[in-house]
């Protein structure tokens, strides 16, 4: 059973990911898994693979973004 017990706020959180870059990589991550869900389906390979490819492309959105600085702690991140 929950206790409601005492839970602080740290103010030196780190965000967990709650930037700019991450929400980019993940909705171009997740838009590439459901356009290769619903083509691996209509059984087209070339668009598995191609949805395939833009995930990676997601990744390396990622890691551009949080180098550009808009990532966690990133001068150009929401603060």
């Amino acid at each position: 059973m929950f206790s409601g017990g005492n839970m602080s706020h740290d103010a030196n959180e780190p965000g967990h990911g709650n930037s700019v870059a991450a929400w980019a990589t993940v909705l171009v991550i997740i838009a590439a898994f459901s356009i290769g869900t619903f083509f691996f389906f209509l059984d087209n390979a070339l668009m598995v693979w191609l949805s395939a490819g833009l995930a990676l492309a997601g990744l390396g959105l990622g890691y551009y973004l949080k180098q550009a600085g808009y990532g966690v702690g990133g001068d150009k991140a929401n603060k």
